[in-house]
């Protein structure tokens, strides 16, 4: 076997497809062996066990969000290409939004360095370190669950049958009593078409950063009203 198919990064990526392909539960060290051709101990030579690998996933996935945008450019813009990134890796990978919940994401340099990233762009922005910290992690869960509530049809429904799903979904929908649940029948009537997956995340990503940049702007209006009592009391 060349050398280079037993990289670290090739290990992982092999790692990630297998659990693309059929799920977590399917990346073990073994099985992982046989897919590389390799014997389970040649393995242990980037991982220990299989914790380490699924961290080894996990930052092999993560390592291309990151805050590499002009220096120029404002702190919420380098911050929403991050969100982006982030998401269209998890996109890519269907079994990393389960992942990210399953290891210890910390142990893995990327992640770290994207928090890192993530809180110099939030201090930017005005947010001190620990509001910072919140604030990145609300990211991280809201691009994992804006991902994982993709509309149309789940993953393990096979592309030829998606039409049948989305119809049956609708007839369900539109069954439903019109005068208990008038917007849930009027919404059945979407799954007539397929879903425009593209929109869906231009909107999410939207979404997740205006309520960002708005509590920016209320910090820093609130620090500004705070400074002006300061200079003048009478206005407290």
């Amino acid at each position: 076997m060349a050398s280079e198919r037993l990289s670290k990064a090739a290990v992982a990526e092999r790692a990630l497809r297998l659990g693309d392909e059929e799920g977590v539960e399917a990346v073990t060290i073994r099985r992982l062996a046989q897919e590389l051709g390799v014997t389970p101990m040649a393995l242990y030579w980037h991982f220990k066990n299989k914790d380490e690998l699924l961290v080894g996933i996990v930052d092999h996935a993560l390592a291309s969000v990151r805050s590499d945008r002009a220096a120029s450019d404002p702190w919420n813009k380098q911050l929403r290409a991050m969100v982006e990134t982030l998401v269209t890796v998890m996109r890519q990978h269907p079994s990393l939004p389960d992942l990210m919940f399953a290891v210890d994401k910390s142990e893995g340099d990327s992640f770290i360095r994207a928090s890192n990233d993530a809180l110099a762009l939030l201090t930017q922005g005005g947010f001190d370190v620990e509001e910072a910290y919140w604030v990145a992690s609300h990211l991280l869960h809201s691009a994992i669950g804006l991902v994982q509530a993709q509309p149309d049809c789940p993953m393990s429904v096979p592309v030829e049958a998606a039409g049948e799903w989305r119809r049956q979904k609708r007839l369900a929908l539109e069954s439903l009593p019109v005068d208990k649940y008038p917007m849930m029948v009027a919404f059945g009537a979407t799954y007539a078409k397929e879903p425009d997956t593209e929109r869906y995340y231009r909107f999410g990503v939207d979404l997740i950063m205006a309520g960002v940049e708005a509590t920016a702007i209320t910090l820093a209006q609130r620090e500004s009203s705070e400074l002006d009592r300061a200079k003048d009391p009478a206005r407290a």
